[in-house]
């Protein structure tokens, strides 16, 4: 692919080096960490622990699963564009929409979340109004120039970083008697409330459910690279720090909120994680830093959801499984149609909102929850399929999914496991109902419009394997 930006059908390549890191880096820290996390706490107890790291593996073997494609292959659609190619056209067109309408319906989510901190401390302007200024604001930031977005996300990710690293130290001291402004030291909390492991096994593999969507949106890097110079080379760069800052950021922090706070203390769940933490531990200003920083993680992930959305909305319209239009780009490399028609859709999912609380937009998120786990078993059936194909035809990855096809396999079991469990916990079957409800819709058009197309596509399905895999060698 190409990335000049004069031409009117090829993104950019604005993205610098750091930019790309720091993109990365904040799409595996959301708000979710610092306040949501209390919820997985509250359900498995210290052994939420367990819960993080088995899902943190299956992220780290997902996202060198993609890697592995990525590389070979970087393409804004990223995994859209593979399963067009490993399984079928309809399966590119369903993930892809389905990709989409999850970070559509992401904007309102955050940006009301956003709102309602800043209500709070400006309580004589309402809500709906600081929810329109950030979504016009980070719109017109993603309108013009892919550097704007860069910029925004760079010193997002900055100060989340930040933020988790000054908790970390923190905790570090507290747990080592060397806080000063409270008397506590010590693990007892992981063991001394009904033990490690309070509600058993069961609300560990809760804890996944819980934790999963925490993890979602760390694949965007795969997508953002393409906008910068020698993608390949910076996705194999970021996939292969994955795993570190899974352990820093999730297995470390969580492991010190649970050793310094007792989990089934109510305080959590009415606080939020971090902020329950810091006020035990009397640190000064405990609520405002903490909205600060759950600010800047709600506008983060506004920011790379409007990203993300209009570049996979692009993609589907270059493929032509989207208006044509959506796959125009200005003459600075940016699909404006895509950015306007996704931040148009998230307007009309707030308005609901407000217009309908507690009704018409519980209903829309309900349909993206089990969407998360959908794109991870999809990556890893393209996955499989494509390595496949390259072993017959003799090419060899140089950024290589481990102990193929074993740990892929295993991947796959995972997935549907999780799904399937899902399925099985009441709390979660409406969820899973909804998203299974809207799959089986996009599927339906999806086989319909791409089987007029059959005979024009370049990847029908079921001929991977005959066919040449185009391979960018960096």
């Amino acid at each position: 692919m190409s990335h000049s930006p004069a031409k009117q059908d090829s993104l950019g390549d604005g993205l610098s080096d750091r930019q790309v890191g720091m993109i990365s880096i904040a799409g595996i820290i959301g708000a979710g960490l610092f306040v949501g996390s209390a919820n997985a706490i509250a359900t498995a107890g210290p052994a939420v622990l367990l819960s993080y790291a088995m899902t943190g593996v299956l992220v780290l073997l997902v996202m060198r699963m993609l890697g592995e494609m990525a590389v070979l292959q970087p393409d804004s659609g990223s995994f859209s564009t593979y399963a067009a190619k490993a399984i079928g056209p309809w399966a590119g067109f369903t993930i892809g929409w389905l990709y989409w309408w999850f970070w559509v319906l992401l904007i309102p989510v955050e940006a009301i979340a956003g709102a309602d901190i800043l209500h709070a401390y400006f309580p004589s302007i309402a809500s709906w109004q600081f929810t329109t200024a950030i979504i016009l604001l980070l719109t017109v930031t993603n309108l013009f120039s892919v550097k704007n977005f860069g910029a925004f996300e760079f010193w997002f990710a900055i100060i989340k970083v930040v933020a988790i690293i000054g908790f970390i130290g923190i905790g570090i001291l507290a747990i080592s008697g060397y806080w000063p402004m409270a008397n506590v030291s010590g693990v007892a909390h992981l063991y001394n409330s009904i033990g490690f492991m309070p509600h058993g096994f069961g609300a560990v593999l809760t804890g996944i459910l819980l934790t999963i969507f925490s993890f979602f949106g760390a694949e965007v890097v795969t997508i953002a690279a393409v906008e910068s110079k020698d993608p390949g080379k910076k996705i194999s760069r970021a996939i292969n720090l994955v795993v570190y800052r899974i352990a820093l950021f999730y297995l470390l922090s969580i492991f010190l909120v649970v050793s310094l706070v007792a989990w089934n203390d109510p305080q959590l769940l009415a606080q939020g994680t971090f902020q329950y933490v810091l006020s035990t531990l009397n640190f000064p200003g405990a609520k405002l830093v903490v909205d600060l920083v759950v600010l800047i993680a709600v506008c983060s992930c506004m920011n790379s959801g409007l990203y993300t959305a209009s570049r996979m909305l692009y993609s589907l319209g270059k493929r032509g499984n989207a208006p044509a239009s959506c796959a125009t780009v200005s003459n600075g490399g940016v699909p404006r149609v895509a950015v306007l028609a996704s931040t148009l859709a998230g307007f009309v999912a707030c308005i609901a909102n407000y217009a309908f609380p507690g009704e018409v937009f519980a209903f829309l998120i309900s349909t993206t929850g089990a969407i998360a786990l959908i794109v991870y078993l999809v990556i890893a059936v393209s996955q499989l399929r494509m390595r496949t194909a390259m072993e017959k035809q003799g090419i060899t990855p140089d950024f290589k999914m481990w102990f193929f096809p074993w740990l892929t396999w295993l991947s796959i079991l995972m997935i549907v496991s999780v799904l399937g469990y899902m399925f099985y916990l009441p709390q979660y079957r409406y969820e899973s109902l909804m998203t299974l409800m809207v799959t089986f819709m996009v599927l339906c058009v999806g086989v319909y419009i791409t089987g007029k197309r059959r005979k024009q596509t370049a990847y029908p399905a079921g001929r991977l394997a005959k066919e040449k895999i185009q391979v960018v060698r960096h």
